[in-house]
């Protein structure tokens, strides 16, 4: 099954990283700006771009090393993927591998997904380094549908 991978460097130590993937504020902050729901290990957060609902259930929270979701619902083509990232502190950066894995074909959405994904990630970098991501619905939209 093919992966959708990324990384990044964030100028940041490992727990300003972690809190913007674990806390409603900070998933707000860089991935859509409609994010309800439960970031606590078990929970399930509900992430909204515009008519569309992602659900994501947190399997696992390791602080400062790991933030992993099953995706519960939203497209098929997400429907039980995982989305994961790894953090590892080096210096004075926070080495983020992102991997969204688990989809069954690579097909023109997984494209999409992917350089969203990249956007969504350099958003992430962004919000923790300046205070400002670029979150739905203030991302760049790269297709004809608005997205």
């Amino acid at each position: 099954m093919p992966d959708i991978l990324h990384s990044v460097a964030i100028k940041s130590p490992a727990d300003e990283v972690y809190r913007a993937l674990t806390t409603i504020e900070g998933l707000s902050g860089w991935w859509t700006t409609d994010t309800q729901g439960d970031a606590g290990a078990g929970g399930v957060i509900h992430f909204r771009f515009g008519a569309n609902l992602i659900d994501m259930k947190v399997l696992e929270l390791e602080p400062r090393r790991r933030v992993l979701w099953q995706v519960v619902g939203g497209p098929d083509s997400w429907m039980d993927t995982r989305v994961r990232f790894d953090l590892a502190q080096d210096g004075g950066f926070t080495r983020v591998l992102f991997k969204h894995q688990g989809w069954k074909e690579p097909g023109e959405f997984m494209h999409h997904c992917s350089t969203k994904w990249a956007m969504f990630v350099m958003s992430l970098k962004a919000l923790v380094e300046t205070g400002t991501g670029a979150a739905y619905p203030n991302d760049v939209h790269i297709s004809d549908k608005g997205d």
